[in-house]
């Protein structure tokens, strides 16, 4: 019966581990994910402060400070909920850990005084002679087999029993070695977080006094905005013309109705088609590092609700003379020189086309291969907010796309 009721042990505890060594993987896990995206929140907030140190200039716009303010609120309020998460999380798993703590401790005080117990009936018979005269005493050569038999499994089992002894004890040290540390985690994220809300309320304190002072004037900014949204669509009509031409171009080259509203393409342009749908949503960006602070279509203004912006691709900022690189393959379509906006360089891919612009420095003629993430020029700095912001356009034949769908999400 000991031998039995040892094996079903064994095999219930072993169920038991692998139970639990599923339940830290899942939380190690989520803890790890917690983390990563816990600094990737710290490193988009460390740029966004250099970049805000880089553009201070007396002239630039107060939209132009509320919006640097507001995206600093966003990321900051983003990086305070996760950490929040991963205090919730160790909060759930040190309470896991003092429940396995308890029972951990009274398992081992059961295995100890089942050996006691067992320590003291084998000191009782501990003489050989008692052996000898228990095996005499058998009836027959089965229960004489069966007893050395028994001896044998008895002497294993106090050997495992002490074993299992000598690993709870080590699982006890190294619960409790987890628990200090979890417990001194939880406190730093609870400063962290502390530091964090009080720089919030400050930026949020800020903000409120320029957003008071831009809706004293929101004529003035609402004029400025507007002006500037017909400078981007009048720039926006003469990049559809490029495009249509190029269609009208390559229909006729085809000998095909040059009204025609897709390119007319070789059978290696619809490869290269193909090849690039069924890249969306995994295109590298056209920046290394950088962040979207205009989306794509039509939005309200963030500090002036009452007027709607559109915006035909997205706006990216990033670092001074940022690299600009090719998001896929493909060949120069047109380099324009944009008024206010420096150079646009067009890529085809296929029946796709993918659209770069305040470029500087350009890399690439018109007619040239391009490769995947080949380098073909920098990112240009506005002259009056200081920013280096890039657009990113892509469209399917005169079709305008959201980029947002397409490139990698971060």
């Amino acid at each position: 019966m000991r031998s039995k009721s040892f094996y079903i042990k064994t095999l219930l505890l072993s169920f038991f581990l692998l139970f639990m060594g599923e339940i830290a993987l899942s939380q190690n896990l989520t803890r790890e994910q917690l983390e990563k995206r816990r600094e990737a929140l710290k490193a988009e907030m460390l740029q966004l402060n250099r970049l805000r140190e880089s553009n201070k200039k007396k002239e630039r716009s107060l939209l132009a400070e509320v919006e640097d303010i507001d995206q600093q609120i966003k990321v900051r309020s983003d990086l305070i909920r996760v950490t929040n998460r991963q205090a919730n999380l160790l909060t759930r798993e040190i309470d896991e850990n003092l429940n396995k703590l308890e029972n951990l401790r009274d398992e081992l005080k059961l295995l100890k005084t089942d050996y006691a117990e067992m320590i003291q009936k084998s000191y009782k018979s501990r003489s050989e002679q008692s052996k000898v005269m228990f095996l005499l005493s058998s009836e027959n050569f089965t229960q004489a087999y069966k007893r050395t038999q028994y001896m044998k499994q008895y002497a294993s089992y106090r050997k495992k029993q002490g074993e299992q002894i000598k690993e709870r004890t080590e699982l006890l040290q190294q619960v409790n070695k987890d628990l200090l540390k979890q417990k001194a985690d939880k406190e730093t994220l609870i400063a962290e977080n502390k530091k964090a809300k009080q720089q919030l309320d400050k930026e949020k304190a800020i903000q409120d006094g320029l957003v008071k002072q831009i809706r004293k004037q929101s004529s003035t900014y609402a004029a400025q905005i507007n002006k500037k949204q017909r400078e981007a669509n009048k720039i926006d009509k003469q990049i559809d013309k490029i495009i249509a031409d190029a269609i009208a171009a390559s229909n006729k080259k085809a000998g095909k109705s040059t009204t025609s509203k897709g390119f007319a393409l070789t059978p290696e342009g619809k490869a290269l088609a193909s090849d690039f749908a069924s890249n969306k949503g995994r295109l590298v960006w056209p920046v290394e590092r950088g962040r979207v602070i205009r989306p794509y279509g039509e939005s309200r203004h963030p500090t002036l609700p009452n007027i709607k912006v559109k915006n035909s691709g997205i706006d990216i900022e990033t670092v001074a003379n940022a690299p600009v690189r090719a998001v896929f393959k493909g060949e120069v379509l047109a380099i324009q020189n944009v008024k206010g906006g420096g150079l646009a360089l067009y890529i085809q891919h296929g029946d796709y086309i993918t659209l770069y612009y305040n470029i500087k420095n350009l890399k690439v003629e018109k007619g040239d291969q391009v490769s995947f993430k080949q380098q073909i020029g920098e990112v240009g700095k506005n002259a009056f907010t200081g920013k280096s912001v890039m657009k990113f356009r892509i469209q399917k034949n005169s079709t305008k796309l959201n980029p947002s769908q397409w490139i990698l999400k971060r």
